[in-house]
């Protein structure tokens, strides 16, 4: 009889571990909620470069988690970057002149969309297309834009040593 409590409570703590393992997961993958809220809406914005930004990443307003990137694709016309977002139903005044920009959590942190809202009347809806935004910042970019104009102020200083007049010999006068 001993025995048969035992694999009782050792199954129940099996069960009990899998069940924080499960939720952990979640946590971790920073998946709050599982499934879609029926009165969420979606959006769209095209970006130049999207960075690292992925499937799953936060929308925010203010460091407020306001959504999620659903899908991210490349229009084949233009080769921009289309991210698709869903928008939590309970915000549903953004204005439609809101600006998209794509924000990097500290220094080397994930990256994710922060809206910025507007000031006009009419507000996104579902299907919408954010028309302001502001491609990701790539580190490598800014220090080869760097380099190229280290290298480029040093060759000018070199071609203008090169294409100074000679200057005459001082006269000697007696």
């Amino acid at each position: 009889m001993q025995s048969r409590t035992l694999e009782i409570l050792v199954g129940f703590f099996v069960c009990l571990g899998v069940a924080a393992i499960f939720l952990l997961t979640f946590r971790v993958a920073s998946l709050d909620t599982v499934g879609t809220g029926s009165n969420n809406y979606r959006v769209i914005a095209r970006f130049d470069t999207i960075g690292g930004l992925a499937n799953g990443a936060s929308v925010r307003m203010a460091g407020v988690k306001i959504g999620r990137v659903k899908g991210i694709s490349i229009d084949p016309k233009t080769f921009q970057a289309v991210t698709t977002m869903e928008i939590e139903g309970s915000q549903s005044n953004i204005p439609e002149d809101s600006t998209a920009k794509i924000l990097t959590s500290g220094l080397l942190g994930e990256q994710y969309v922060g809206l910025e809202p507007g000031g006009d009347d009419q507000v996104l809806k579902n299907g919408d297309e954010i028309k302001f935004t502001q491609s990701a910042f790539v580190l490598e970019n800014l220090i080869g834009q760097m380099l190229t104009s280290i290298t480029q102020k040093d060759s000018s200083k070199d071609s203008d040593k090169d294409n100074a007049p000679a200057t005459p010999p001082a006269s000697k006068s007696k």
